[in-house]
């Protein structure tokens, strides 16, 4: 029985070591063996490590708290920077670990082997990646069930720290075992605020993961053009992409590979739908006119703080996307009202609009979105100094359906625009007049007696008086109130 059990056990470290040779320089080599009669916890997950034989590893630092969970772990045991995370299958006579170290063979197991299949399926789906590697280490049959493809429609990894290129790299490979080459179960990829990311974890994206149909890297500065564009053009299904904090992307299109591949009936589109493209500061009018071209059927744009952006770029968008039904150009500053006059032409599609904090625009763009985008249901107009009662009157006689609407920092609105807008607006949920200096009590007033469905109101720096922040609360019973009084609690 030990002779054969050695032979298994070492015919799985060859294999484990095959597969992580890439691995080995970040990993142990010198780690000294847990105890015979090992007792406590800490011994345990020391004991279970490979640490002599490296596996392929979403790699963290031996520090981190979602590898280790907050419990310590003895400096003598770890010189390595790195740990492994996703290992090879444990030995095929460990089938648990408790039951291994602690417990006689002929002992009954854990209760929790007890439960069947499908109900650890159902546990394991709501693990995060890095928490369902390391269930694969418990024994033979958790590691059996945690790469269960069905599990693996997404992968969410996070931290600066990450080695999230390697991370990638190591993960499609074990999920390509069964489909060479390819993972046609993943369809959700969120490396957000990954720091490390580079184009070459996106290439390894792009070349094994042809479903994909959701990607996020929010805050990702290493990545480029060329990684987009690999992605877009090897992932067809493609339509949810947020590549916002990407200080380095300045277009999405495809590699001219593609695009020579496309027959002419199909033409060079693109299927994203959703794009933010947030604070990348890059953007510019051309390279929104290629978005526009190839993303015909986008239908959410976020711009915010796309400062190179102007009203000539925006023309480009409406051309080519006509059935945008969320738009956010706040804080472009160079967006004015030629701009609103063009985005009004997406007419009855539109549902959505920030354009906060852009300075240019007056009553005269707020009068293009009233009178054309009827069914708009948000607006974000915070720091339109120019926005005055005339623009919120044409506004709350044509958008009667509105819901959301914020025009705090707009000094030139006052109580009279507060009435038109609550004699018209009945459904509105969401109001912010924060810091408006001419609003008073007596438009909150009759808000309050018109907008019974009113949620949130925010009155924040504005001279408003106690007895109308209580008539507001009387008659809005569900209202949140932000405000700045320190009488009114």
């Amino acid at each position: 029985m030990g002779a054969n059990s050695g032979k298994q056990s070492g015919s799985e470290g060859k294999a484990s070591s095959s597969i992580s040779s890439d691995l080995s320089s970040s990993t142990d080599q010198t780690s000294t063996k847990a105890p015979k009669n090992a007792a406590t916890s800490e011994d345990s997950d020391v004991s279970m490590r490979t640490l002599s034989t490296p596996s392929p590893a979403l790699i963290l630092p031996r520090s981190s708290p979602a590898l280790f969970n907050g419990s310590s772990t003895s400096s003598s045991s770890f010189t390595a920077e790195t740990v492994a995370m996703v290992h090879s299958p444990p030995p095929a006579g460990l089938t648990h670990p408790q039951r291994c170290l602690r417990q006689p063979r002929d002992q009954q197991g854990a209760p929790i082997d007890i439960l069947p299949d499908h109900a650890f399926l159902q546990i394991f789906a709501h693990l995060p990646t890095n928490q369902l590697c390391r269930c694969a280490r418990v024994c033979r049959r958790w590691y059996n069930l945690a790469w269960d493809p069905r599990l693996w429609r997404t992968v969410r990894l996070t931290g600066d720290v990450l080695h999230v290129d390697r991370a990638l790299r190591v993960l499609t490979r074990r999920l390509c075992q069964d489909t060479p080459n390819v993972c046609l179960t993943l369809e959700t990829v969120v490396v957000s605020s990954c720091r490390r990311l580079t184009d070459r974890g996106l290439y390894t994206v792009a070349q094994c993961c042809p479903e994909l149909r959701r990607l996020e890297m929010a805050g990702c500065y290493n990545v480029s053009n060329e990684a987009i564009f690999e992605v877009v053009s090897r992932c067809p299904n493609l339509e949810h992409l947020d590549v916002s904090g990407c200080s380095k992307v300045t277009c999405i299109s495809l590699t001219r590979e593609a695009s020579i591949k496309l027959s002419p009936l199909h033409g060079q589109q693109i299927s994203i739908r959703f794009l933010d493209m947030t604070d990348c500061f890059a953007l510019e009018d051309e390279g929104l006119h290629t978005i526009a071209a190839h993303c015909t059927q986008l239908t959410h744009l976020y711009l915010r703080r796309c400062v190179r952006l102007t009203d000539e770029g925006l023309r480009f968008l409406v051309i080519y996307c006509p059935s945008i039904r969320e738009l956010s150009v706040s804080d472009c500053r160079f967006v004015s009202d030629f701009g609103l006059r063009e985005i009004a032409k997406l007419e009855g599609h539109l549902r959505y609009l920030s354009i906060a904090h852009c300075g240019r625009i007056t009553d005269v763009g707020v009068r293009y979105i009233a009178k054309y985008c009827v069914r708009l249901r948000y607006l974000n107009a915070r720091g339109c100094e120019g926005l005055t009662d005339h623009g919120i009157e044409h506004l709350a006689k044509s958008c009667s359906k509105l819901k959301s609407l914020d025009i705090g920092k707009c000094p030139l609105v006052s109580d009279a625009g507060l009435e038109l807008l609550a004699l018209n607006c009945f459904n509105l949920k969401r109001l912010s007049v924060k810091a408006c200096e001419s609003i008073t009590g007596r438009g909150l007033q009759v808000v309050a007696a018109n907008c019974f469905d009113l949620q949130l109101l925010n009155v924040q720096d504005c001279d408003v008086p106690l007895e109308a922040l209580r008539f507001v609360k009387r008659h809005c019973k569900r209202c949140v109130i932000e405000h700045t009084n320190p009488a009114f609690f």
